[in-house]
């Protein structure tokens, strides 16, 4: 099997491991199989690849798109190193509000889906990261929130205190007061 795939503390993320296979002219891995993550219960049809480059301590999200629109994606760092986070905001679930992280980084290959219900960001721990990411959605304009990427009510164990955020990621409300999931 070309990938493993590992649960996370919260149910629905999913640490994905792909296999490599290097030999003395480099190496070689997929990226994403339909079958193999269907039979791993991610069934999700991609739609849209999204790409962005960012520096040192530049932190993007909590990001995610109301339904109809709603956004599974699956995250893959292709230079340099992220710390990736998923919020779970389906309120009635055990997590809500609860939140995982990974270290994706060019050198570990690992990758994480996020599924529909998680806010989803990340902060650069490197000089320069690029992060390539499917979702099975469309981005919608009118469909998308995001949350306070240092809610206290979520805690999230950011590995920086000064990070650099867009005007619109500074003025996410917090949990209490976003749109979330019912």
């Amino acid at each position: 099997m070309p990938f493993h795939f590992a649960p996370t503390a919260i149910d629905g993320p999913m640490l994905v491991d792909p296999s490599v296979f290097s030999d003395s002219r480099g190496l070689f891995f997929e990226t994403y199989k339909r079958s193999e993550f269907a039979a791993a219960g991610i069934g999700e049809e991609f739609v849209q690849t999204n790409a962005s480059t960012s520096s040192r301590n530049v932190l993007r999200g909590l990001h995610y798109q109301l339904p109809p629109h709603a956004q599974a994606k699956l995250v893959r760092c292709v230079s340099g190193a992220i710390f990736d986070v998923a919020v779970d905001i389906r309120r009635g679930s055990p997590s809500f509000g609860r939140w995982v992280a990974q270290e994706l980084t060019a050198e570990n290959r690992l990758m994480l889906f996020v599924p529909v219900g998680f806010a989803h960001g990340f902060l650069t721990l490197s000089d320069r990261a690029e992060v390539n990411y499917m979702v099975n959605a469309e981005y919608h304009p009118a469909s998308e929130r995001g949350l306070a990427w240092n809610d206290p009510a979520i805690g999230i164990d950011w590995p920086c205190d000064e990070v650099l955020l867009s005007d619109k990621d500074r003025q996410y409300p917090p949990l209490a007061e976003a749109d979330v999931f019912d």
